[in-house]
């Protein structure tokens, strides 16, 4: 009767390890799928120590991942839209001051969209990067350049994919392409 319980207990023991080692490369994998190049992107930031990176990853998900995004009023998202068209004219003249507008109004579109308040970009990014993942570099980008690091054609790539962020945001629906007016002007950074 004793060997039967030591089987069992030694069964259950080798069963349960394999269930938690199974379990934790299935999280990193399923982060990695979740995150995309923000996966990369944190790993690199943690001089390649993913266990570090996956564990940040995983409280960004603990943290916003309940974030449920609100719906735009129609007038607002063609206000937005209006607006960000002005952004992108507005480079052809002034770059540094089409960039500042531009950081400002993705941090209010994600703000009137439930994110967390603009004032803490790290915040915000952190939580636009659980919903958005593939876009939030571009937002990073912008941010960067309004704070002086990088010349007129860092800005221009830096707005060109900062509008994928506002894209999805602007959106009614994830999945929905949002109804932007998508002209290019002469010189302009229009996407």
């Amino acid at each position: 009767m004793t060997t039967v319980v030591i089987i069992v207990a030694v069964v259950l023991v080798a069963a349960l390890a394999f269930f938690l080692i199974r379990g934790r490369r299935t999280g990193g994998r399923g982060l990695q799928r979740r995150f995309g190049p923000e996966y990369d992107r944190t790993v690199a930031r943690h001089d390649g120590d993913t266990k570090a990176a996956e564990h940040e990853l995983s409280e960004r998900v603990r943290l916003h991942g309940s974030l449920s995004e609100r719906p735009l009023r129609p007038e607002a998202r063609e206000a937005y839209a209006r607006r960000w068209a002005e952004v992108q004219e507005q480079f052809i003249d002034s770059p540094r001051d089409a960039i500042v507008e531009a950081d400002a109004l993705l941090a209010q579109l994600a703000r009137d969209r439930g994110f967390p308040d603009g004032h803490s970009f790290q915040e915000q990014t952190d939580a636009l990067s659980v919903h958005h993942a593939e876009q939030v570099d571009g937002y990073r980008r912008v941010h960067t350049a309004v704070r002086g690091q990088g010349g007129t054609e860092e800005m221009r790539k830096a707005l060109i994919e900062s509008r994928a962020l506002f894209d999805v945001l602007l959106a009614d629906a994830p999945d929905e392409p949002a109804r932007t007016d998508r002209h290019e002007t002469k010189g302009s950074a229009a996407a």
